[in-house]
């Protein structure tokens, strides 16, 4: 025993004169930075943060390892140089949809630099946010020639134990994110994709990370733990056939893309803005044409009926009936007939007041589905937007990206620019995850990678899974970026789903979405009683602020947003057994309200509904049905 404490003692005193630390702290002195580097001599450099929770440092990231790897150079073993002052951060900008309209934040920032054992010099920029980490490396000498960075060294530790909230990495960002505490997939791959949520071991905080700012000179990244199940490494795309760059290849100077972790209460993490906040500003002088809006679309209960121009009336004018201003008209429209084409319901959709948005492959991945090959270079780019200008077409869903290499980022942005000069929306399936895109190019008005309501077409394993499913994503996916879930059905696809009516309406409010994709059929929504059908009427896509109101991943989520002075609020039940859900009003100012509830019926398809009077210091329980749920309007008393 008196062995093994003199050789802690020895360890300590040893480190204490070989290791030194360096911290950075938020303004609201909630987060702490640690950085761990040797003195006097190139080794491993690591970083820790720590979160206050009633006056005490609680660690929420463990030592973790830094470093990045150009094919020419290394940059593990680091000697520290020096350190800049702190740098204030204050950033004031809004977006045009999202879960708030007013983003603020406020951080301090750090540049700390290094030298490799060849004397090239490394920094690394870290940001304490009120509310998070941001950090980059950044390669400050310019060069002539492109540097190839290949992969990064950055690992964040994870301890065993800890219960984790993960998807399982597939090119579309389409799994579910079980929870676990093992670190093994179900893939058994070790790949995992971003963002990754996690519950620090025996206290109230919660941490998602995830990254941000992604330019051209980018790819994205993954998660990968095969070296050990606690370590989750930072790891690059493999090649593909086409495209066999391994990482990313840029003329220097060069920054990384932000590495983020929200940190906080569960409510700080659904609330976070910080993938847009660490991403470049608004680049589009010119945004007034760009309107959020609910949508109605064919694909989920006709996969083919875009191709038959009466079904495209239809949904045409269930948009009407509905008072939303957009429709989708999906794939296959290239081959439209019986009875008109494209032209026809796109002049069809105008005289009626709506706006359609039409399908296309990216050309990149699955080749199958048409049109194809319209998109790839700038010159057939701007001749088809030319086009779809002339005959009124409004947006553009792009689909199919072939992965998260170099070139895919390059072609995602491209698409995004010339779509911005033609005034074209734009909205991405089969895609990588948000990454900070819809501040930068505002066009953007969601993104796919989720494994949404399209799968009832596809396969049966929703049916089972869709309640936990839909209480897990307000926590992780949808926290990062717009979510295109294709939500709100009440009839059954080729799969059916059990989760209640009053499940499938909340949706609409949990879920954000720049272009909500109503998805079910229109005798659907035609058939609704009064409340319901008016709620999805009066439906808005674009919220001014979010609140969480309560929730655990995969149980429950009780949400509310609001759209000018009107709030919205809905909760879901993730379990298979009744589950009673409390609304805290106390997000609400002074005065007294009136709000229009609708409930679970008697069963899983129909509804309640109840009109009552609230105030601020009230709170109300709704009693939910096994995978029910419930939405209502808020607004203030004449």
């Amino acid at each position: 025993m008196k062995a093994t404490r003199n050789i802690l003692i020895c360890s300590f005193i040893l480190n204490f004169f070989l290791l030194k630390a360096q911290d950075l702290v938020s303004p609201n002195e909630k987060i702490k930075i640690e950085l761990i580097t040797a003195k006097d001599r190139a080794d491993k450099v690591y970083f820790k943060v720590f979160y206050k929770n009633k006056e005490t440092y609680h660690e929420v990231l463990p030592q973790s390892r830094l470093g990045i790897v150009q094919k020419k150079e290394r940059f593990d073993d680091l000697a520290f140089v020096g350190e800049s002052k702190i740098v204030e951060i204050h950033d004031d900008y809004q977006m045009i949809c999202g879960k708030r309209k007013h983003c603020e934040n406020f951080g301090n920032e750090k540049k700390f630099s290094f030298k490799n054992k060849n004397n090239q010099k490394l920094e690394i920029v870290f940001r304490a946010y009120n509310n998070g980490v941001a950090f980059q490396y950044v390669f400050p000498n310019s060069s002539e020639k492109n540097i190839n960075i290949t992969q990064e060294i950055t690992t964040y530790v994870i301890p065993d134990g800890t219960s984790r909230w993960i998807q399982p990495f597939e090119v579309s960002y389409e799994k579910f994110y079980p929870q676990s505490q093992t670190g093994v997939n179900e893939d058994k791959n070790n790949n995992w994709g971003f963002p990754a949520l996690y519950k620090v071991n025996e206290a109230p905080i919660w941490v998602l990370i995830s990254e941000a700012g992604i330019t051209e000179n980018h790819c994205a990244s993954m998660l990968s733990n095969s070296a050990k199940q606690s370590e989750y490494k930072v790891t690059y795309p493999a090649v593909r056939d086409n495209f066999q760059q391994i990482g990313v290849v840029a003329k220097a100077p060069w920054s990384s893309p932000w590495h983020t972790i929200a940190i906080g209460s569960l409510s700080d993490i659904t609330e976070s803005n910080l993938t847009t906040d660490v991403s470049q500003a608004n680049q589009l002088k010119d945004t007034n044409w760009i309107k959020p809006g609910a949508v109605s679309w064919i694909y989920w209960a006709y996969n083919h009926g875009s191709k038959d121009y009466q079904k495209v009336v239809e949904y045409i004018d269930l948009a009407v009936e509905m008072n939303w201003p957009y429709v989708l008209i999906d794939w296959e429209w290239d081959v439209m007939a019986n009875g008109g084409n494209l032209e026809d319901a796109a002049k069809y959709a105008k005289s009626k007041g709506i706006k359609p948005l039409i399908w296309y492959n990216s050309g990149t991945s699955w080749l199958e589905p048409t049109p194809v090959d319209r998109l790839l270079t700038e010159e057939k780019r701007k001749e088809e937007f030319t086009w779809l200008n002339k005959i009124g077409i409004h947006g553009i869903k792009v689909d199919f990206f072939a992965g998260d290499q170099q070139d895919m980022m390059q072609y995602y942005i491209d698409i995004l620019k010339d779509a911005a000069k033609y005034h074209l929306i734009v909205n991405f399936h089969g895609a990588t995850i948000p990454r900070g895109w819809a501040r930068t190019y505002p066009n953007l008005m969601t993104t796919e990678a989720v494994y949404g309501a399209e799968w009832y077409n596809n396969k049966p394993i929703l049916t089972d899974k869709a309640a936990v499913h839909n209480t897990t994503l307000p926590f992780t996916r949808n926290v990062v970026g717009s979510m295109d879930y294709t939500p709100v059905t009440f009839s059954d696809s080729q799969h059916p789903h059990i989760t209640t009516y009053g499940h499938e309406l909340a949706l609409s409010v949990v879920f954000e979405s720049g272009l909500q994709h109503f998805a079910d059929r229109p005798s659907a929504y035609y058939n609704l009683t009064k409340q319901p059908k008016e709620f999805l009427k009066n439906f808005p896509t674009a919220w001014d602020d979010t609140k969480l109101i309560d929730g655990y991943p995969g149980e429950k989520v009780v949400m509310a947003r609001k759209k000018k002075d009107v709030w919205y609020i809905a909760g879901l039940n993730g379990k298979d057994i009744a589950q009673t859900l409390t609304v805290d009003f106390n997000f609400l100012d002074n005065g007294i309200y009136t709000l229009e509830l609708i409930t679970d019926g008697k069963d899983d398809k129909s509804f309640a509904v109840k009109t009552l009077e609230i105030k601020k210091d009230h709170k109300i329980t709704v009693d939910c049905l096994p995978r029910g749920g419930f939405a209502g309007v808020i607004k203030l008393a004449k």
